[in-house]
Formats: C-alpha cells, structure tokens, sequence
C-alpha cells in the first residue's frame, strides 16, 4: 500500500482493448495504478496513472526497474505462454497479495459438450493454439497456488470491445473496413447461417466486474470469465451494425470450413472461437463482484464505437488485401454452389 493506505495496483500492459477502460475506471475511482510497458502508446494512458517504461520479457532489468516499488496487485494482460507466466513468477513471487491473470474464454472445450459456459467447464480447445496456451498457463498457476500458496486469480474474457468493431469475421488491422463494406452494398460474409449464439460485451462493464476482483482475497484461487448477459446470433449482431448506420447489410452466408480451408489462418477464430455457440452463466461474478452488471447493450455500445471512429477520421482507414479476401471468397463459394447445382 501507499503511504495513503491505498492498494497499489500494477498493470503489465494496460493500453490494450480491454485493459484501457479498466484503467479508466480505476483511475476515476482514485486507485493508486501504474501500468509497465514500452510506453508506445502514451496517449492511452490515463490522468494519474503512472507509467513505467520497460519490458516485463527483460526480467533481469525489470527486477531493477521495480526494486523500489511494492505491489499488492498484479495483472498480467499480455502473458500468452508458460514461459510468460514462469517469467512472472520469478518477478513476483512472495511479493504480492494477487497475481490476475487475464486468460481467455476461447480456452472453453470446442466444441462445447454444453451451449452454457460456466467457470468449471474443461479447457479443450483443439482448433486453437493460442487457446491452449492459455489454458496450459492456467494450470501451471492453479498448480502454484495449490502447492505453493501463489495468490493467483484467472480470468478470461471473451469477445469484449471498446472503440472498436467486433464482428465474427473483419479486417485485423483496419476495423472499419466492415462498416466501409455495409456503406457501399458490399458483400458482408457471416459463417455459417449467422444463428449461432454469441456475447459481445462492452469494455466498461467487463471493467466494473474485473473491478470487484482487484484486492478480493475471497478471489485467490478461482476463476471467472466475466460477459454480458445479452446473447444474440451473428445475423442480428449484423443486423444491429448496419441499422446503426442506416443500411441493410447484404449478408452472404459462408460455411466456416469453406472458409477455413482456404484460408486456414481462420481456422483458431472460427472453428475454435466463433463459429460455435456460447452462452455464459455469470452467476459466479456476480457473487463475487456484486457490482457488477452488464448495462451496455450491443445497440448502444455499436453506436458508441461507430460514433468515435466518424470523430477520428484518420483511423477509418480500409484493408483493401481483406477486400480482395473477402471478394474472392465470395465469388469461389459461388461458383461452388453453381457446380454443386444448388443454384
């Protein structure tokens, strides 16, 4: 603690989707929070927050940046394997009360045994590598705090957004290439036949439930995937896009192994994440964060994010390679389904 008495929160990351606006949170609320990372994106960090530049990979530099700074809290938005987490360990072991970390509900078992998703439901993802490593970093944590005693806390979030826009399949590197698509009758791709279940869920409302968990010692030793209780198929979530913007998508409807198979880089996004159906049971982080509760509907939140990409024309750039992709893809299930003589 601080010499106020308040927790001192340490974020590694914290300028991403997600973690931005659990920042923003904890900064309105006064929290004592810094943020370690390389400091490349300055502009995300929030007033009173407080930025250390380093690498948490350079762990021998990193002990030396921090030797003067004491934690009762760290998070860990970016460790993605083993490796990440062991480094961790080193650096924080019998030096913290909590460790989060943020894993991923993609981790779930693909396909599901069950559409509704609760916190004991296995790890199993075959489709997904990133998935699995997730998963294998959850155990060996879960396997410290068993044995060792470390304080850890996993959650895993899903799809969750903030100044963005989610869709099941999009350009990765310019958001706004869907909604370019919309405006101008482009063809929209939905996998499958868009009735799958799916939860998009607002990054202020994942933060108030994450918020709960910050310095909760009833928290040591569990795990919490924390959505919104809003479930809508991908047809709607389309649907909902385009009347945000005054227009009726033209759907095509894609079966996700056509896609996968040529272009099998989608295969962890789809066949392992997407494409499947989720319902999330929330009952868990209620009872643990009674604050929190997913307000934000899509309708809303669509409206919020296509709001402030129009305010920052710069970033409404169009990834005409995903264009090409898309097209193309289109005009190859067409002539699929023209020789199959289903047209």
């Amino acid at each position: 603690m601080d010499n106020a008495g308040r927790t001192q929160i340490l974020f590694i990351g914290g300028t991403g989707t997600i973690s931005t606006a659990v920042s923003e949170l904890l900064a309105s609320k006064g929290i004592s929070l810094f943020l370690l990372n390389r400091g490349n994106r300055v502009e995300k960090i929030p007033r009173g927050v407080t930025l250390i530049k380093g690498d948490i990979r350079d762990t021998e530099n990193t002990e030396k940046m921090l030797r003067d700074y004491h934690f009762d809290v760290v998070v860990d938005w970016i460790a993605y394997t083993p490796a990440d987490v062991k480094n961790d360990l080193r650096l924080f072991r019998k030096k913290i009360k909590q460790y989060i970390f943020i894993s991923s509900a993609s981790a779930y078992e693909k396909p599901p045994s069950n559409y509704i998703i609760r916190e004991a439901t296995p790890l199993v993802n075959p489709f997904w590598d990133y998935s699995r490593q997730k998963a294998e970093c959850e155990k060996l944590l879960m396997n410290e705090y068993k044995n060792n005693g470390f304080p850890c806390t996993i959650v895993r979030p899903s799809y969750t957004y903030y100044k963005t826009i989610p869709f099941i399949l999009n350009s990765k590197t310019h958001a706004w290439t869907l909604i370019d698509r919309m405006l101008k009758g482009k063809k929209v791709i939905v996998p499958g036949d868009g009735t799958s279940l799916w939860t998009l869920t607002h990054a202020a409302d994942f933060a108030r439930g994450f918020a709960g968990l910050l310095g909760n010692e009833k928290a040591i030793g569990e795990a919490f995937h924390i959505t919104s209780d809003e479930v809508l198929t991908w047809n709607k979530i389309t649907e909902i896009i385009a009347d945000s913007l005054g227009v009726r998508a033209d759907i095509i409807h894609i079966p996700s192994d056509f896609i996968c198979f040529h272009a099998p880089e989608h295969i962890g996004g789809l066949l392992g994440d997407k494409s499947v159906s989720v319902v999330f049971d929330n009952s868990k982080i209620k009872r643990f964060s009674p604050e929190f509760n997913a307000e934000i509907l899509f309708r809303d939140g669509i409206k919020e994010s296509i709001g402030w990409f129009r305010s920052h024309p710069e970033l409404c750039g169009v990834d005409e390679d995903f264009n090409k992709f898309c097209d193309h893809l289109t005009e190859m299930y067409g002539r699929a389904l023209v020789k199959s003589g289903a047209e």
